[in-house]
């Protein structure tokens, strides 16, 4: 579903990505982690070509990422992203939120797009709070609603980009129910996250980062039982202690 080969990207003098490579099957859930900085956001935002690259291949189903001549929109409403920040128009109620992307970019009907909202927002377990507006939710809340605009899409894979780091702790867990339902159902994800009980739970492989480098890249078990690294080794001590 996801193909990435050897991709490099600089920020002027600096390598944030240094030759990655990795594959994401069709079904597959496989967790991104590593220490802050080691370039695991910029990894997944090049999937769906928010980050430019200098050089290597992507591929999502068949089609290159990297071809200049892509309709990227047409793309990234196939793959569906989630970012730390919910980045949803404030003002707009949820619902409009979840319709707007459907109207203007897949040409649905305002009313099929809104019949479709209504759905997935029920799905989410916000159907309630359809007629708010952004402001008037939880972060966690705020966070279901921008998972539900992605589906809204019919996306054949979705990326989350650390989806939980900016919610309190209590609203962790109302976002990570969401997306082990979606992995269940056999959804493709790539997730940047923290989550290791999640990524232990849900994860068929756990690819581990370093300085912009691919480190690990492993059955999410064999990852957590046996690191190969010493970097990946030296992580997990820190994060699992408590």
């Amino acid at each position: 579903m996801i193909k990435i080969e050897n991709i490099s990207k600089h920020y002027g003098p600096f390598q944030v990505l240094k030759n990655c490579s990795t594959e994401v099957k069709k079904g597959e859930v496989v967790v991104v982690c590593g220490p802050s900085g080691s370039g695991k956001s910029t990894l997944i935002k090049c999937v769906n070509a928010l980050e430019p690259i200098q050089s290597g291949s992507i591929s999502v189903d068949g089609t290159s990422v990297t071809d200049g001549k892509i309709n990227l929109p047409r793309l990234r409403s196939r793959v569906g992203m989630v970012f730390q920040h919910f980045e949803l128009f404030p003002h707009m109620s949820i619902t409009e939120n979840l319709a707007i992307a459907q109207v203007k970019v897949l040409k649905r009907s305002r009313e099929e797009a809104m019949c479709k909202a209504q759905g997935l927002l029920k799905r989410v377990g916000l159907q309630a709070h359809a007629h708010k507006h952004p402001g008037q939710l939880s972060g966690g809340q705020q966070q279901r609603v921008a998972i539900a605009r992605a589906l809204a899409m019919d996306p054949i894979c979705m990326l989350f980009d650390e989806p939980t780091s900016a919610l309190d702790p209590e609203m962790v867990n109302e976002v990570l129910d969401v997306m082990v339902e979606l992995a269940e159902e056999g959804m493709t994800m790539m997730c940047v996250t923290h989550e290791m009980g999640f990524a232990r739970k849900v994860a068929n492989r756990v690819i581990f980062m370093d300085q912009g480098e691919i480190i690990e890249d492993r059955n999410s078990q064999e990852f957590f039982d046996s690191p190969e690294s010493d970097r990946a080794q030296q992580f997990l001590s820190k994060i699992l202690t408590h």
